[in-house]
């Protein structure tokens, strides 16, 4: 067939269809754009380009586009969605565009991020939202607060699914705010995210309270005051390698393990065995610990600035991902405190969502004491690590290495809360308190009146941690299945973690426990 007219319709269908494609690729205007670069952000595309392996995103809904009766509306409506891999992995997401409608959500665009959220529920993988907008678009009024409901329904019934991870380069306020909150981790980006319920202005006006915008919802307040997010990105860039990493250790879905890599192996470092200074109340860097057991010494902590005297994050051992949780002896002496046991609290659960071992390291002498903590709900709020242990079914591996005190003993991962194998090495403390609290208590008057209180105090400080502290007394129990040498912890945690991996714990029938929130 020639180019008759049937060939000329076909060219110039075509030909209107690359302008469609060109002026999608580019919905915001240059001075837009320009503005947002001059604040050090990137646009959507360029942010999904970066998170994506090169050339696998596939756009959805590129030509959908605000259903006003203004001529002329851009297209995508202000969020760029679709699909690619990570590492030949599949993964979906959306990305608000600040410089078309400040970003906001209205009709289009709260469908859109409905749309992906449903095909990632659908397929079975993780799903990444970029966010960066004003919220709520005013002209669509109860619209769009209808939307951000939808979006919180998925947000929850793909809770414990698909991986969810939020990543915030601007503006997340009001209503917004409560999606990533409900996913499973949060990155924000230092100086340029920013988020909170209720902004400065409104605060000013309703409350007669002045308060910056950093002051109120930066990403450092998010990440050290409220733990609200996960990790502090320097930049864009850092915030999207953190979130490829992150995923390298997360399954797709909840039906599958974790990806395995090639065994690593225990990068060099100081001996375990003269990491723990005689004295008990001398503290020691138990990343030390963490460093030693993972595989290349290679760790993604998470929320590193809030709560620093617990330790989470995932590594590898064997080329398995497992999940860590461990006192550090430099922080508060390692206690557990209301912000220490939420945090562990939570990913605890996200591990146990997401088929991830959980390697406990103990160095605990208690909760914290002090009326505000009381006040402000320790035993609800520290009962959360209590509940996230005894409800997790992955396999539980613990080591005790130093002070296991009180209940915060049995809250760390204990046999008792159903950990699989428990270790201890031989300067590990496991008793209701230490030796010199006890000897206050039980031989105060004694003491007194001695000749030689001191050495009195001493020699009753030694008997005591010899008959009940002693990790031989809670191993001749059942309750420690083999003290250690430390220098072998990462050999012994491994053969564990081997032992263990086809572990099967069903649920008992229930429609769900009721967790102390």
């Amino acid at each position: 067939m020639g180019p008759g007219k049937g060939w000329a319709g076909t060219a110039a269908k075509l030909s209107a269809f690359h302008r469609l494609a060109a002026r999608s690729r580019s919905a915001g205007t240059p001075r837009a754009i320009a503005r947002q670069r001059s604040r050090g952000k990137k646009t959507a595309i360029e942010r999904i380009a970066l998170l994506l392996d090169p050339g696998s995103f596939v756009e959805l809904d590129a030509l959908a586009r605000n259903q006003s009766t203004v001529d002329d509306q851009p297209y995508g409506d202000g969020v760029v969605i679709g699909h690619g891999t990570v590492n030949d992995r599949p993964v979906a997401v959306f990305a608000q565009d600040f410089t078309v409608f400040g970003g906001t959500l209205g009709r289009t665009h709260g469908e859109k991020i409905r749309k992906i959220l449903d095909l990632a529920a659908r397929i079975g993988c993780p799903v990444v939202g970029i966010n960066d907008g004003a919220g709520g678009r005013i002209q669509e009024g109860v619209v769009a607060q209808a939307l951000y409901g939808e979006i919180f329904f998925r947000n929850v019934s793909m809770s414990g699914v698909v991986p969810q991870i939020s990543i915030i380069m601007g503006p997340c306020a009001g209503g917004a705010a409560y999606s990533p909150a409900l996913t499973d981790f949060v990155v924000m980006v230092d100086k340029t995210s920013h988020m909170f319920v209720t902004g400065p202005d409104v605060l000013a006006v309703a409350m007669g309270e002045r308060v910056g915008l950093e002051e109120l919802g930066s990403a450092r307040v998010h990440n050290s005051r409220s733990g609200n997010a996960h990790y502090l990105a320097e930049d864009e860039e850092d915030a999207i390698d953190y979130v490829r990493h992150l995923l390298s250790y997360l399954p797709s879905n909840s039906y599958e393990l974790p990806p395995v890599y090639a065994a690593g192996k225990r990068r060099g470092g100081p001996s375990l065995d003269s990491l723990v200074p005689d004295s008990m109340n001398q503290p020691y860097d138990m990343y030390v610990v963490v460093d030693a057991i993972v595989d290349d010494g290679e760790f993604l902590e998470v929320q590193p600035l809030f709560a620093p005297n617990i330790i989470c994050g995932l590594g590898r051992i064997d080329g398995n991902s497992v999940g860590i949780v461990a006192n550090q002896p430099l922080k508060s002496a390692g206690c557990l405190d209301i912000d220490a046991s939420e945090k562990a609290a939570r990913f605890v659960r996200t591990c146990d969502a997401f088929n991830i071992p959980i390697v406990t390291l103990v160095d605990v002498p208690g909760f914290l004491p002090g009326s505000d903590q009381e006040w402000n709900g320790i035993i609800r709020r520290g009962a959360k690590l209590l509940y996230a242990y005894a409800e997790a079914t992955v396999p539980k591996i613990t080591t005790i290495i130093r002070k296991a005190y009180g209940g915060a003993y049995v809250v760390m991962g204990s046999k008792h809360l159903r950990a699989d194998i428990c270790f201890a090495w031989p300067t590990a403390e496991i008793a209701v308190m230490g030796g010199e609290a006890a000897a206050n208590i039980l031989h105060r008057d004694h003491i007194a009146g001695a000749v030689d209180p001191e050495a009195l105090r001493s020699k009753i400080i030694d008997e005591y941690e010899q008959t009940h502290c002693s990790p031989y007394r809670a191993a001749e129990h059942g309750y420690i299945d083999a003290v250690i040498a430390p220098s072998e912890t990462r050999r012994n945690i491994a053969a564990a973690l081997r032992i263990m991996s086809d572990k099967r714990e069903p649920a008992p029938p229930k429609r769900h426990g009721n967790i102390p929130l």
